[in-house]
């Protein structure tokens, strides 16, 4: 597959693009930045909140023969004010999906997130994609606004999309709530090339996690897609010292997240 990955500098970014170009897809780059030193595929430098740049980038990319497919990592990782998030998150995903009708791409795979739904009480048992929206941010907001889009749009064009809600992207996990959470990197490539490859899903959420022992949330969703993760969180167990946060942590699916050192004026700095 020819497929555009945004915010393929980022740390997601970085092991997606190669991963995939590993896999034997044809990627292309897109970032704010110049492309890492050694990077072997097609680079483009915008800013996918700009949807004339976007527009011209995927114009470009149908002169080259078909896109298949846009993996959609770019944005803010962490909170900011309301405004910034949803620019970040809801404007480029919105970029996107115009520039992708235009030019008749047919998918795209976006990283949603954990905090669309980081307010669910852990009391409430094993999420699965059927969980109502419940953010534990503004970030978590956008996330959901742009799950919202990708909706609509599928409904509107008949694109295929699949938002994957995605834990713990670390090497290795790092908190007791990590060995719930965690999403390895050999796992993140498997997922993506899931939701890129899967039959028409049309509209479909999965959770981005590994095969944790301790998973807090429903790994069927993906395994619908394809995704059959391999590595697991226990593997890191005795490495993860308990932290006086545990507990607090643990009470939503959000973690730290959704708590009050995240309170902040919605249109604040």
């Amino acid at each position: 597959m020819r497929v555009l990955v945004t915010g393929a500098a980022g740390s997601i970014g970085r092991v997606v693009t190669t991963g995939l170009d590993a896999l034997g897809h044809e990627v292309v780059g897109l970032d704010l930045v110049p492309p890492p030193d050694g990077t072997p595929f097609t680079w483009h430098e915008a800013d996918c909140a700009d949807g004339d740049a976007v527009e011209a980038v995927l114009a470009a990319l149908s002169t080259g023969g078909r896109l298949d497919a846009v993996v959609h990592l770019a944005g803010i990782p962490d909170e900011a004010s309301l405004p910034d998030e949803l620019t970040s998150h809801v404007v480029t995903t919105a970029a996107l999906l115009d520039a992708m009708v235009a030019h008749d791409v047919p998918r795209i795979v976006y990283a949603s997130s954990n905090h669309a739904v980081g307010r669910t009480p852990r009391a409430d048992g094993e999420l699965t994609e059927h969980a109502l929206p419940r953010p534990d941010t503004y970030y978590g907001v956008a996330k959901v606004a742009a799950e919202a889009l990708l909706r609509l749009f599928v409904d509107r064009h008949g694109i295929d999309a699949v938002a994957c809600r995605i834990g713990s992207f670390l090497e290795e996990p790092a908190s007791v709530r990590g060995l719930s959470t965690w999403l390895s990197h050999g796992d993140c490539v498997r997922m993506v090339e899931a939701a890129l490859t899967a039959p028409a899903p049309g509209y479909a959420v999965l959770y981005g996690i590994s095969a944790n022992t301790r998973a807090w949330w429903d790994l069927e969703p993906g395994r619908r897609l394809g995704y059959e993760p391999q590595d697991d969180a226990e593997a890191y167990a005795d490495r993860v010292d308990p932290g006086p946060h545990d507990d607090v942590e643990a009470e939503f699916v959000g973690g730290p997240f959704a708590t009050a050192q995240f309170h902040r004026p919605a249109l604040g700095a």
